[in-house]
């Protein structure tokens, strides 16, 4: 999956605070990558655009508070 990240447009959530304790998303080809905004060489965790919707969907409703 790593060589399938090389085009990916990582970006922050305009949520963020300036602590550096963030995450990064780019979409990919039918699914959206998260990363460490600290260790983007690390780990990459790769999610179907529909778990994506369904979970920013859950975030909006605030069913993580």
């Amino acid at each position: 999956m790593r060589d399938d990240l090389a085009p990916a447009l990582w970006r922050k959530s305009t949520f963020s605070n300036n602590t550096g304790e963030c995450l990064e998303v780019a979409g990919l080809d039918g699914c959206w990558a998260v990363r460490d905004s600290q260790d983007p060489a690390g780990p990459v965790l790769a999610v179907t655009a529909a778990a994506w919707s369904a979970f920013t969907t859950d975030v909006r409703a605030g069913e993580f508070d």
